[in-house]
């Protein structure tokens, strides 16, 4: 026996440890990440494991398993993010929630200062949007927030 033939003996004898060191390699990953990607090549990697004991050479366990892989990627993987996002709460929250609300200008708003009451009660330092200034009492909306200063625009009610 020469070496080639001996190298690949081994490969061929020993490919089902290969396998399970890649498959733990991805389960960790995807455990970081989460994200589903590595757990589909894990899957994959278990295909191809499987493979191998029903004797298909080397060669033949990589191209299945890369093949599963591709497989679970671009058909199991949307459905389960799908499922995963489905649950988010919509509700806006923090900053997010506080743009497009009403409010009332406290003190005269301009470009460099001002302040409003807004419809949920909070206070805010506030400024225009434009180079108009709001006057005190005049209805405003929030349409960015920069810091903890809120940028407002003048509402016509």
């Amino acid at each position: 026996m020469d070496d080639a033939s001996v190298f690949i003996e081994l490969v061929t004898e020993w490919a089902w440890i290969g396998w399970l060191v890649l498959i733990a390699v991805f389960l960790v990953i995807e455990m970081l990440t989460l994200d589903f990607t590595f757990l589909m090549l894990a899957l994959g990697s278990a295909v191809g494991l499987l493979t191998g004991l029903f004797g298909l050479p080397v060669w033949a366990q990589l191209i299945v398993a890369a093949v599963a892989a591709a497989l679970f990627i671009l058909v199991i993987r949307p459905p389960l993010l799908r499922r995963l996002h489905r649950s988010q709460d919509p509700t806006k929250s923090n900053v997010d929630a506080l743009i497009g609300l009403r409010g009332t200008a406290l003190a005269d708003i301009t470009r460099v200062s001002g302040q409003v009451k807004v419809s949920n009660g909070d206070t805010w330092t506030a400024r225009a949007e434009t180079a108009v200034p709001i006057p005190q009492g005049a209805p405003v909306a929030i349409t960015a927030i920069n810091g903890a200063t809120a940028i407002v625009r003048p509402v016509n009610d």
